[in-house]
């Protein structure tokens, strides 16, 4: 099937290969007048008149690369909204923690939901990430603490992947919080003796995380897992400076991480060692927004340095309940610094290079998968209007997999 999007105002996307840096980011490549054709998954040619079976008159809108999520906690079961409203009463993220709140009380829901019940949350949450142009995404464990509960979540992740237009990229975050009866060092050692070696084995995940904080574990921990990985070929990534600087970001640097996340507290030293490497800076403006936090990353350093930026929801119940990566990108420039084409690149390119994925997503060019958000409005308003419905339509893997009801009659076959 054959697929082209018509005569867009512009189509804009970031240019080159690979993960974007510094002055670059906010060098967007820009097209007017195009037309976008996709033959069956992948973007065939960027050009004029092109026929297709199915096309789209994309008069007046913006063309840009479908939006990648690199990270989220789905799935998961259940919301927590009366923590957030503790939280607003001045009760601390710590507090609630260590009173079993937060991350253990989503394993407890999660514990006593059925399977079904976890599958049709997921996809209720993809679609609504899906409708705000998000075609790529990760999933996580994390909320299982314990071996099979772990396993568990990232067989359910695996089947909300096999339900779901998007392309999906798991995760195992066993070391998210220290399981009742265990200590840091034998809950880590229990993570990298038999848990990580079954996901690796049954293909469940591609990546492994941890959280660095003195509410849950340590560097040393880190290391543990890292070396796990690398002999079992997996990427590692690290929630890295969220609550304090705990050195986390400089050490995945060093260490050759996928990725450093959140980097609310990181300090300027740890910048140079980040531009200096290939770990990317994972932004997460929503959590900072959530949790009502006045320290920011440094992300202007970040970028100024050369780091890859890159952004992505934090999706989860407790810190970060958000759909919608344009409503983060504008997060990220009124919050962070970001200028609107850097926040762009950095809900794309850069973003799918933290999933492994840059040489398949995040950009328009030939030979791309065919991931494509029409914005009913010229760029400059996605981040200006961040609560419009601007999504006109959706195309993920070369189908129109969501079109706004006012947008239908711009479809032709």
């Amino acid at each position: 099937m054959s697929a082209s999007i018509k005569g867009a105002d512009s189509v804009i996307t970031a240019g080159g290969t690979g993960a974007v840096r510094g002055e670059r980011m906010a060098e967007l490549d820009i097209s007017h007048d195009i037309d976008v054709v996709c033959e069956e998954t992948t973007i065939a040619s960027l050009g004029t008149h092109a026929p297709a079976e199915v096309t789209l008159d994309a008069s007046g809108c913006t063309v840009l690369p479908g939006f990648v999520d690199c990270h989220t906690h789905l799935p998961f079961y259940g919301w927590r909204a009366d923590e957030d409203m503790a939280r607003l009463s001045g009760v601390r993220y710590e507090t609630i923690h260590r009173q079993e709140g937060g991350i253990f009380r989503s394993k407890k829901l999660l514990e006593e939901a059925t399977d079904q019940e976890i599958i049709d949350f997921g996809l209720y949450q993809a679609a609504a990430m899906l409708r705000a142009g998000t075609t790529t995404f990760e999933t996580k464990s994390g909320y299982g603490l314990s071996v099979e509960a772990e396993l568990r979540q990232l067989r359910l992740a695996a089947r909300v992947t096999e339900l779901v237009p998007q392309s999906v990229v798991s995760t195992c975050l066993a070391a998210h919080a220290v399981p009742p009866g265990y200590t840091e060092g034998q809950w880590t050692g229990e993570v990298a003796g038999s848990l990580i070696p079954q996901a690796a084995e049954q293909g469940l995940c591609s990546a492994v995380d941890i959280y660095v904080e003195t509410i849950a574990f340590a560097l040393e921990h880190a290391a543990r897992l890292a070396e796990t990985a690398k002999s079992l070929g997996l990427a590692m990534r690290i929630h890295a400076d969220q609550l304090e600087n705990g050195q986390s970001a400089a050490f995945a640097a060093r260490w050759g991480f996928r990725s450093a996340d959140h980097l609310n507290h990181t300090s300027l030293d740890a910048v140079d060692d980040l531009a200096a490497s290939d770990t990317a800076a994972v932004l997460l403006p929503g959590a900072t927004f959530t949790l009502r936090q006045n320290k920011k990353p440094p992300a202007r350093d970040l970028i100024q340095a050369g780091a890859i930026v890159a952004l992505g929801t934090d999706l989860n119940p407790g810190t970060s309940p958000l759909h919608s990566m344009p409503f983060v990108m504008a997060l990220a420039c009124r919050t962070y610094g970001l200028r609107p084409a850097e926040a762009l690149v950095a809900a794309t390119a850069n973003s799918a290079y933290v999933l492994g994925l840059e040489d398949r997503v995040g950009r328009i060019a030939p030979g791309y998968r065919a991931d494509l958000v029409i914005v009913d409005a010229s760029f400059d308003h996605l981040v200006y209007r961040p609560d419009a419905d601007l999504i006109g339509a959706v195309v993920c893997g070369g189908e129109f997999v969501y079109v706004r009801d006012d947008f239908k009659d711009r479809l032709s076959n």
